[in-house]
């Protein structure tokens, strides 16, 4: 009775956002932030818009500064209703450590 069949979709119906790790200080928790731009209701400039998600991470693969692809699930605790999928950029700190491992050009 409760087996899924080929006709519904699984998981299809969770919503899927995809945002920058901004905190990565919490054990199997990630701050992640997703942005939008919404117009202002009176003179219709674009005006940037944040959500916080607090997301589960259980592997601990995302670092700060990560972009990454999160769902949404089931309430894990408080503030926990989200869960990263995968990470779709690694951030500013994989820049940096392939900035430190190559050599620097000397430009006269």
């Amino acid at each position: 009775m409760n087996q899924p069949d080929a006709t519904t979709p699984d998981r299809s119906r969770r919503k899927t956002e995809i945002g920058v790790v901004t905190s990565d200080k919490m054990m199997k928790t990630r701050r992640v932030e997703v942005e939008r731009l919404t117009p202002h209701p009176k003179y219709g400039k674009f005006i940037r818009r944040r959500t916080v998600l607090h997301a589960h991470d259980e592997e601990n693969t995302s670092k700060t500064g990560d972009m990454v692809e999160v769902m949404e699930t089931r309430p894990m605790s408080k503030l926990k209703r989200w869960r990263i999928i995968r990470v779709v950029r690694p951030g500013a700190r994989a820049a940096l450590v392939a900035e430190a491992t190559t050599p620097a050009v000397a430009t006269e």
